[in-house]
């Protein structure tokens, strides 16, 4: 496919802005998706990569696109290649956000380019976030967003044999359900239809199964962290490396790098999913 670079290049420094509070209740409705437990009374921190959940656009049903997502050429640039995923990104932590603070994002495209490989074109957005809590900053993060070519039937499915790795020093399960996909989807405002519509899934995006949420494995890494150490990191990357389909179990691994923690997501095969870095 013919990719128009120069014209979706008009997008860089394109901003957009949205802002929400922190409310007691999303909060409780964030441990229980995740099974935790934390402070829910206002002027407590909030827990780490919660910001996944605010400030979402509320774009009407009616202007979605066919896969759920909101149709391209507002903020987003207009890529033409049906395939959307969230490839990976870093947050860099400022001050905690607290719940109760009105939470405020400034969102900015820095990048678009074009890849083309054995695999097809791709096409990668870098987004970079300013987010404050109560007027401070609060953390910056950089998303990577790449979007790519659907396979004609599932028989060409790009889908990789991914890179096994062992079992890490610290390791805990996870039942990646159809329920907790749709609770994130619900706590992100994602409509995005590659996580709960299995018909959609399989018959034309040709993936085996619901696709588990990036942000969602990376707030689960983050989390283990921060559970691991004590505290919410001051830096944490993390990249996508292939898709978990689900219902079905995966594990969080982590190991010491130095003063840094090294993690990944795994399957059940041992394949990994997504590995980051958390620093202190």
């Amino acid at each position: 496919m013919q990719i128009d670079l120069e014209h979706l290049q008009e997008w860089i420094g394109r901003e957009e802005h949205t802002g929400e509070t922190l409310t007691p209740a999303l909060i409780a409705r964030f441990n229980a998706t995740f099974d935790r437990i934390s402070a829910t009374e206002e002027g407590s921190d909030a827990p780490a990569l919660v910001h996944f959940c605010l400030g979402q656009p509320n774009v009407p049903t009616a202007e979605l696109g066919h896969d759920g997502h909101p149709a391209r050429g507002g903020f987003l640039p207009p890529v033409p290649l049906p395939r959307r995923m969230w490839a990976g990104g870093a947050v860099e932590f400022h001050t905690a956000i607290r719940i109760g603070d009105h939470v405020t994002r400034r969102s900015v495209i820095e990048d678009v380019r074009v890849k083309r490989g054995q695999s097809g074109t791709l096409c990668f957005v870098t987004v970079r976030h300013h987010v404050e809590s109560g007027g401070r900053a609060a953390l910056t993060e950089r998303q990577d967003i790449v979007y790519r070519d659907a396979p004609a039937t599932s028989d060409a499915s790009p889908v990789k044999t991914p890179e096994r790795a062992p079992f890490g020093k610290y390791r805990a399960q996870v039942l990646a359900s159809a329920p907790l996909l749709f609770r994130y989807s619900a706590l992100t405002f994602n409509a995005h239809r590659i996580h709960y519509d299995l018909p959609y899934v399989q018959g034309e995006e040709h993936y085996p199964g619901l696709v588990i949420h990036g942000p969602l494995q990376a707030t689960m890494l983050c989390q283990y962290a921060a559970e691991l150490r004590g505290s919410t990191p001051t830096s944490f990357r993390f990249r996508s490396r292939s898709p978990i389909f689900g219902p079905d179990v995966f594990t969080l691994n982590a190991a010491h790098d130095g003063d840094a923690l090294n993690l990944w997501t795994a399957q059940s095969d041992g394949s990994v999913s997504m590995e980051a870095t958390a620093e202190w």
